[in-house]
């Protein structure tokens, strides 16, 4: 019979995991030494491990051992040589540098960064980048975190993860780690981008010399005034009537930085007060682009929201609650992975027809992941693909009859 486009010889999962090139990961692991004294639980095969645990959502040890064993042989299409134990996969986490999955994903994302901006949105600029962190609570006091300790006088630990979001690609390009408790500013003196990018980031992020950095390396900065900051004004610039009529109240070129102190840095800087017209709300927006209108400097701190979205959807989307492991090491090893497999999930999703949300694509994949099924055709018509394989399977169970009835 013949099974056409929508059946296949290997599982979702294989199919997913056929996009990381196997010997690209054994060559990242042997040049950082990540499978020396390692017999079995190899490099590859601890990144397959947690990769069904992400996919799965699997928040305890237990349940990715016995979801693999519940697989049996079929776990040899994903790559695995045998059913790891509770103890390998705790003792791989803790052991294993967190810094091989890093190398992992930088290779991945090199690999398919041709694929990953979406053609359809035209909003979305190549060199637009936007930069902040988020929180992710421990259950442990891990990693100090910021505010007061429980009742009882226990306090939960907490991690911050900084990333530099690409907007084009809705992908990291920088991530960096600390504990909850750390300031943010610490990190953005870290960011360094091309020449003609355009980084936007939130009012948290006061580092001034860091501000000229950018203005000499012709990387172009957004981000909020705060009330607190020092200014002088230098000359007032002149707003159009349209500009006027679109929210725009002022727009002046300024010096911040205290003036008395011979140490003092002072940054040459634009100051824009702009009215949001959907919520009412005045914005003071500073740049040290002086060619750029002030609606567009209002419209590229807009889209610093694509970030927070980014977090709500890893978070969303992947098991960040619980981690496989009491320690640093791990909890890395973890967001990493979650990291892989969403980008692995948006290289699949732009191959397809699909319209489906992002949401839905990840819930689908998590549900099918050992069905044997073509993956293209079942994101581009789930329900056909699942009525195609149960009429077949209903076929091969009946047989050729020997009579007609």
């Amino acid at each position: 019979m013949n099974k056409g486009s929508f059946f296949t010889g290997q599982p979702i999962f294989n199919q997913v995991l056929g996009f990381i090139p196997r010997g690209q990961v054994k060559a990242i692991a042997r040049s950082c030494g990540a499978d020396r004294y390692c017999k079995s639980f190899k490099t590859y095969e601890h990144l397959v491990t947690m990769l069904y645990a992400i996919l799965n959502r699997c928040d305890a040890l237990r349940e990715v051992t016995t979801g693999l064993l519940a697989w049996d042989r079929r776990i040899h299409h994903i790559g695995l040589k045998g059913h790891p134990r509770r103890s390998t996969l705790s003792d791989a986490n803790k052991r294993r540098s967190e810094q091989v999955f890093e190398k992992i994903y930088f290779k991945l994302l090199s690999r398919y960064q041709s694929i990953l901006p979406d053609s359809r949105n035209r909003s979305k600029k190549d060199n637009l980048y936007i930069f902040d962190s988020t929180s992710i609570s421990l259950f442990q006091e891990i990693l100090k975190a910021s505010g007061l300790s429980c009742t009882d006088g226990k306090r939960k630990g907490g991690i911050k993860v900084h990333t530099l979001l690409h907007s084009a690609q809705d992908t990291p390009v920088m991530i960096r780690y600390s504990p909850a408790a750390q300031s943010d500013v610490t990190f953005l003196k870290e960011v360094q981008l091309r020449r003609g990018s355009v980084v936007v980031f939130d009012k948290g992020y006061c580092d001034y010399r860091t501000y000229n950095r950018f203005s000499r390396d012709g990387v172009t900065f957004v981000t909020r005034h705060r009330d607190r900051s020092i200014y002088r004004v230098i000359h007032q610039q002149e707003v159009t009537i349209y500009q006027q009529q679109q929210g725009v109240h002022s727009d002046c070129l300024i010096s911040l930085g205290y003036t008395y102190l011979k140490k003092a840095v002072q940054v040459p800087a634009r100051l824009i007060t702009y009215t949001d017209s959907a919520t009412q709300e005045q914005y003071q927006f500073l740049t040290n682009n002086t060619k750029l209108s002030p609606l567009t400097v209002a419209n590229y701190y807009r889209q610093r929201w694509q970030i927070e979205t980014f977090f709500k959807r890893i978070k969303q989307n992947y098991p960040l609650q619980y981690f496989l492991g009491d320690n640093e090491n791990a909890i890395k090893i973890q967001i990493w992975c979650a990291l892989i497999a969403d980008l692995l999930l948006k290289v699949v999703r732009r191959g397809t027809r699909s319209k489906m949300s992002f949401s839905n694509v990840v819930a689908l994949v998590r549900i099918h992941l050992m069905t044997y099924m073509d993956l293209k055709s079942f994101l581009n018509s789930p329900e056909q693909s699942l009525l195609r394989r149960a009429k077949q399977l209903e076929q091969e169970n009946l047989g050729p009859l020997m009579f007609d009835t």
